[in-house]
């Protein structure tokens, strides 16, 4: 069994708002952190350290590498995956000449498949599901901003068992401050935050407005409760035990989110980067191909921000 201890090899892969939030925690609290970060965002890093500005108090880290160079890394006992769902396989085959016998990956990103990704590339044994709950980015070269959400790591094994790895990584949280959920069922909670983040994402990029704007529009917000329901059928034939209590609770967070929220992946197809979407409605639409199930208005949302993800993507 894993021993928490302060020389453990902690990988965070991507020091955007979510790995250099939850690693700048790790590293504050003295674990041996070492971070993958790029460019001018590495450099700062690198000189002068990572600073977290954050609702619950301020915070700077060095971490004991920074790097873009994977060579430079021993194997490490536990990596944090901080990049964007579209990201994973490609990182995975970056990560995989590193990748010890007891390592564990443990994936932060939204998108409902990421675990399956990473078991076409890793053994079962070295592969944890997770998401987090945080509204944060990069401020500035060497500045994580936290903005809203109380910070929260919710993991499992994949068969849901309590393994004593995750009893220890629970230890490994609450030693940094960070809050942390070990869940019943840990793919249900992948889900609900898919079930969220997929229908205010599409949309939001369709309409270039923020979400208080669509839940004015009578029409709009109709549009947001059939995208919904139609990710919940999917999940629902692919096993994911989601309710309407789910599509309740969805729609509870939707209302109560504050003038001028923007989901990540709209903000990513507004400024012309390279999103999410074939990961969000994408995702819905091919595998209720597979299931013979209708989903029109995430098709419809899909074929409509194709072509400017295409473009950001130079095809």
């Amino acid at each position: 069994m894993m021993k928490i201890t302060n020389n453990m090899n902690i990988l965070i892969f991507g020091i955007g708002g979510v790995g250099g939030y939850f690693g700048g925690k790790l590293a504050h609290a003295g674990f041996q952190i070492t971070m993958i970060a790029r460019g001018k965002h590495l450099d700062k890093i690198k000189k002068n350290g990572l600073q977290i500005e954050s609702i619950n108090g301020d915070f700077k880290v060095k971490p004991f590498l920074a790097t873009d160079n994977l060579a430079e890394v021993t194997a490490p006992d536990l990596v944090i995956l901080g990049v964007k769902s579209w990201q994973i396989t490609e990182v995975a085959h970056q990560l995989k000449p590193i990748i010890g016998e007891d390592t564990m990956i443990l994936p932060l990103q939204n998108g409902a498949n990421n675990v399956e990704k990473l078991l076409e590339i890793f053994p079962k044994k070295n592969v944890l599901a997770g998401l987090c709950h945080i509204v944060s980015f990069v401020e500035k070269p060497g500045t994580i901003k936290h903005v809203a959400f109380e910070p929260r790591i919710t993991f499992g094994e994949i068969d849901n068992s309590n393994s004593g790895r995750i009893q220890q990584l629970k230890s490994l949280f609450n030693k940094a401050g960070i809050t942390n959920l070990n869940p019943e069922n840990i793919q249900l909670e992948i889900w609900k935050k898919f079930l969220y983040i997929t229908t205010v994402s599409g949309l939001g990029g369709l309409t270039r407005v923020a979400i208080d704007k669509i839940r004015e529009s009578e029409y709009l917000y109709d549009l947001l409760q059939k995208t919904a329901n139609e990710i919940k059928l999917v999940g629902n034939a692919k096993g994911i035990p989601l309710t309407d209590q789910d599509l309740e609770k969805t729609f509870q967070i939707i209302q109560n989110q504050p003038s001028g929220t923007t989901a990540s992946t709209q903000r990513d197809i507004m400024d012309g980067r390279p999103s999410e979407l074939e990961n969000f409605n994408g995702f819905i639409i091919y595998q209720a191909e597979k299931l013979k199930i209708s989903t029109p208005v995430n098709k419809m949302i899909y074929e409509c921000l194709l072509p400017m993800e295409l473009k950001a993507r130079n095809i």
